[in-house]
């Protein structure tokens, strides 16, 4: 087995889960951070659940951080469950999609706080999908330098990845994320049924974090969504619910060793090195982010098969059951410069230095940087 230039990271993979409550239909996995510690509750119809939002709520006033397509959907919903709170209701409504995710719409949010004046017990719920909820998670980490928030994510990606953990900000035109900050929320409180409104592009999108998860530390978590993918790409619930509830156990359990990415974090990035190039080269939004994901996943196996990390059988399944998500597998041809230039913007590299998160088994990853000529035949063989 030839090594690439440096495995001085982290190698891991997940064995046990953290804290899980069962309640009727509804899974509480406890992201555990000390006396920061928080649930994540996954289950049906968990927007109408006055109660899971009741014990989070300190002060007089709720803003509610949406977008144009998902307010319509959610939001009369969402403030009927709190209305019993007696709390005084905000709702910001911000435009939708990846292109719109930086300082001037971040802007929208506090120019409304400060209208309205807002104080420092002033809840912020995220009601959206992934760029929502990280905006909203800054926000919240800006606004009097900290306001309480809760992650209410309505995309399958948000529930299963970017709501937990965190990691919240905004892009750069010469960066994805490079602006932000480690803010924690109170709650995830992740309703499955919502997931049913999905297009199926945005579905697809989802199935990439969840693909991700079990690729990087749980074998048997893989195999199973290999053998239900079909039934995944088709919206059942039930499906759906095992989907959610297993990439968010792996992610609590890896946020609550390493919560600002000093090391095993870096994990969850698989895919992201090459995917966060392909959004920021094509321009934000052209392709979503789990397509960028999907499709680096593809990519950084190929890496991890060339540098004799990962078996050839291994880096096929991988593929294989990325295609079944409807993911795209090619890349686009923004030239081998223009990746490398764009990767040494990413938040993993130091002193110039690209590192890679690669396979050495499913449900092993390890983290790396790579020889160039390698990098170079794997963006060659992308396209």
């Amino acid at each position: 087995m030839r090594a690439s230039t440096d495995l001085r990271a982290h190698a891991w993979r997940a064995h046990r889960q953290p804290p899980c409550v069962i309640m009727s239909s509804m899974i509480t996995v406890t992201v555990d951070l000390g006396q920061r510690a928080y649930p994540i509750h996954i289950g049906p119809a968990l927007i109408d659940r006055t109660d899971l939002f009741a014990p989070h709520m300190r002060g007089g006033t709720i803003a509610i951080v949406t977008n144009e397509t998902v307010a319509p959907l959610y939001a009369d919903r969402l403030e009927a469950a709190l209305a019993p709170l007696g709390k005084s209701l905000i709702r910001i409504v911000l435009p939708d999609g990846e292109v719109h995710k930086h300082w001037e719409t971040l802007n929208l949010i506090f120019d409304r706080l400060l209208r309205e004046r807002a104080d420092r017990k002033t809840t912020l719920i995220a009601l959206g999908g992934g760029v929502v909820g990280d905006m909203t998670g800054f926000a919240a980490a800006s606004y009097m330098r900290g306001v309480p928030f809760i992650q209410v994510p309505t995309t399958l990606l948000a529930q299963v990845d970017s709501s937990v953990g965190g990691k919240t900000g905004i892009n750069h035109p010469l960066g994805k994320n490079m602006i932000g900050a480690f803010y924690q929320p109170q709650a995830v409180i992740a309703d499955t049924s919502v997931l049913r409104s999905l297009p199926e592009r945005e579905l697809a999108a989802g199935l990439a974090e969840v693909i991700k998860t079990g690729a990087i530390a749980d074998h048997s978590f893989f195999s199973w969504i290999e053998s239900n993918i079909e039934t995944l790409t088709q919206y059942d619930e039930a499906a759906l619910a095992i989907a959610v509830r297993r990439s968010c156990e792996i992610k609590a359990k890896v946020v609550g060793e390493d919560e600002r990415e000093s090391g095993l974090r870096a994990i969850l990035n698989f895919g992201h090195t090459f995917g966060h190039a392909i959004e920021a080269g094509l321009g934000y939004g052209e392709w979503l982010h789990g397509e960028a994901v999907g499709c680096g996943m593809v990519m950084a196996a190929d890496l991890s098969a060339r540098l004799g990390l990962l078996s050839e059988n291994a880096r096929g399944r991988l593929l294989k059951v990325t295609r079944e998500a409807h993911l795209p597998t090619r890349a686009p041809a923004l030239g081998d410069d223009r990746y490398i230039d764009l990767m040494r913007v990413d938040k993993k590299a130091e002193g110039g230095e690209i590192k890679f998160v690669l396979l050495k088994q499913i449900g092993e990853a390890v983290v790396s940087t790579v020889p160039e000529a390698d990098l170079r035949a794997t963006l060659a063989a992308a396209v």
